[in-house]
């Protein structure tokens, strides 16, 4: 692994080899102290791909029936902490027949007959204990017609592992769900020795440091903040059920969270896809909010540095900050003013999503701003993708404009990002507002200079171009669900959701409309799913550059429209 290059890194990883060799040999076994259960929501159609041998990890996909899990890709590092994390369990326990229990079984034991006695890439600290906490928490699951002796050595090696994770989490990288996790085995055990009052006091500290006054991360991705808020009610629960004290600063993290999670919620109840995050489990932000017992509402007119207008059954989210920066910017995007929008239970315009589990290459692509519903200059992204292995956010905007205004028929936002301000000369800014029945969306996109430096930026670039001016296109990114009629003419495209509900496009007519091809990445999809986009492309021929454009429900589309939502489809490979 990166880190295994210097010498601190190859010290650290000696001593962790040492010390799981130890608890391996360990001659240690433990009980339930309190009764284990499944917390977290699982695919049912990933459970079905795992048990039919279609694998997908860390960008890797194959398709092995006959391979255990373990024999996929021992010499990719990346991918093999993937699964020795085994949240797979999840999916095989969400599908929960026959067939899925005795492939979790058969993959659990092997792991304890192959890497139980402290070998193999699965023993650091935060792998460790992500591996534990699937293992309790699905225990009865795994141990269902299982005999003594099987039993026992589930057991031990849950006592083993517990060992090593106390003598090592201290070295680990002080991450809120690695310390939550640690704290949730240990309590959830017998006879473990394990500092839980230290651990308790250290994820204090990291909800202090890693979650702002205002209950946002650094990331700025809303999926990870979700999994902070379901580990912290997690940690709670134990914590209370173990009779142990909570500290104030853990329910007052709690507390901060909850409201900014409503704020990134879209009206089919899934986040805002941004940064690295998706859309989340079916049913897992549900879970954690009422687990957290805070009624508190997204009060504030921004949520990490996200808008969300609402209106009727229609919610738009709106990215109204920079991007993260530094080693928080490792996943995120480069989606300045990049919105979605979703009418009741069905998603319309969307962003392409994250391809970090499709490999590097889809990886970077979507990060680039033509993956994200928002204007784009030619070809270039408003945030560049750092050179470095680390590939960090570089050159973001420095400033991002976001207001928002309550109207009487509807919310208006006004925002703007200087994103290309020094590269063209440009700063884009972006008018949006909703009806408040939530039946129309009007827009506004504009390129303008600011002053002299601006229009000489502007003017060089003009001249290279041998004045065809500098190419934008606007994107819409739809979701694969919906259905695409442009009308011959170019002026307006038909958009159908399963719903049966009738969204119009339309535009001013000073940009020409293409519909062209675009992808939606989702976690628990085997591959990408084809899509399709909405594109207003032009060139700016002047100092200022407007386009308007519209979404509106058909006249004939009803208040209320009768849907049952159903989860994405999860491809099975033929």
């Amino acid at each position: 692994m990166a880190e295994h290059s210097t010498w601190r890194g190859r010290l650290a990883a000696f001593f962790e080899r040492h010390h799981a060799k130890r608890a391996g040999r360990a001659a240690v076994t433990t009980t339930f102290a309190l009764p284990p259960e499944p917390r977290r929501i699982g695919l049912i159609g990933k459970g079905r791909q795992l048990t039919a041998g279609e694998f997908l990890f860390s960008g890797l996909r194959i398709t092995a029936p006959e391979l255990s899990i373990w024999d996929i890709a021992p010499k990719r590092p990346d991918v093999m902490a993937d699964i020795h994390r085994c949240d797979w369990l999840d999916d095989l326990a969400a599908l929960g027949d026959d067939a899925a229990r005795a492939k979790a079984q058969v993959w659990v034991f092997a792991w304890i007959a192959r890497f139980g006695a402290g070998t193999g890439p699965g023993w650091q600290v935060g792998i460790t204990a992500r591996r534990l906490r699937n293992w309790i928490d699905h225990s009865d699951f795994l141990l269902r017609k299982k005999d003594k002796t099987a039993q026992a050595a589930f057991m031990q090696s849950l006592a083993q592992q517990a060992l090593f994770l106390g003598r090592r989490w201290q070295h680990d990288t002080k991450e809120i769900p690695t310390i939550a996790d640690a704290i949730n085995v240990w309590l959830t055990l017998n006879g473990t020795g394990a500092p839980v009052d230290q651990a308790v006091q250290a994820l204090a500290t990291a909800c202090r440091t890693q979650v702002d006054e205002t209950g946002a991360i650094a990331s700025r991705n809303p999926a990870s903040l979700l999994a902070i808020l379901s580990d912290l009610v997690d940690t709670a629960a134990t914590l209370t059920a173990a009779g142990r004290p909570l500290p104030p600063d853990i329910t007052q993290t709690i507390d901060r969270i909850v409201p900014v999670l409503r704020g990134l919620r879209h009206a089919d109840g899934a986040l805002g896809r941004f940064h690295g995050g998706g859309r989340g489990a079916e049913g897992q932000l549900d879970a954690a909010l009422a687990g957290s017992g805070v009624k508190t509402p997204a009060t504030q007119p921004t949520a990490m540095g996200f808008a969300r207008l609402t209106g009727g059954r229609t919610t738009l989210i709106v990215d109204a900050a920079a991007p993260p920066v530094g080693a928080a910017s490792r996943d995120a995007h480069a989606s300045t003013l990049g919105l979605e929008l979703t009418s009741g239970r069905r998603p319309l315009i969307v962003n392409c999503g994250s391809g970090a589990r499709f490999g590097d290459d889809w990886r970077r692509a979507s990060r680039a701003t033509p993956s994200h519903s928002t204007l784009g200059l030619d070809g270039a992204s408003s945030s560049h993708l750092g050179r470095t292995s680390d590939e960090w956010l570089t050159d973001v905007p420095s400033l991002v404009r976001a207001e928002v205004f309550a109207k009487g028929d509807g919310s208006k936002i006004d925002l703007s990002h200087n994103g290309y301000q020094p590269t063209h000369g440009l700063t884009h800014a972006r008018l949006l507002h909703l009806s408040a029945d939530g039946r129309h969306l009007s827009g506004e996109d504009l390129l303008t200079t600011l002053g002299p430096e601006d229009e000489a930026q502007f003017d060089r670039l003009f001249d290279q171009s041998l004045r065809a001016g500098i190419r934008f296109a606007i994107r819409f990114h739809l979701h694969p669900d919906v259905t695409c009629t442009p009308k011959m003419d170019g002026s307006l495209v038909s958009l159908g959701l399963k719903s049966g509900e009738i969204w119009v496009f339309q535009h001013d007519g000073a940009a020409q409309l293409t519909i062209s091809p675009s992808v939606y990445l989702e976690n628990g999809q085997l591959k990408p799913r084809a899509a399709q986009q909405v594109v207003l492309s032009g060139s700016a021929l002047s100092y200022a550059t407007r386009v308007r454009w519209s979404f509106a429900k058909a006249d004939n589309t009803p208040l209320a429209v009768r849907d049952l939502a159903r989860q994405e489809p999860l491809d099975i490979a033929e």
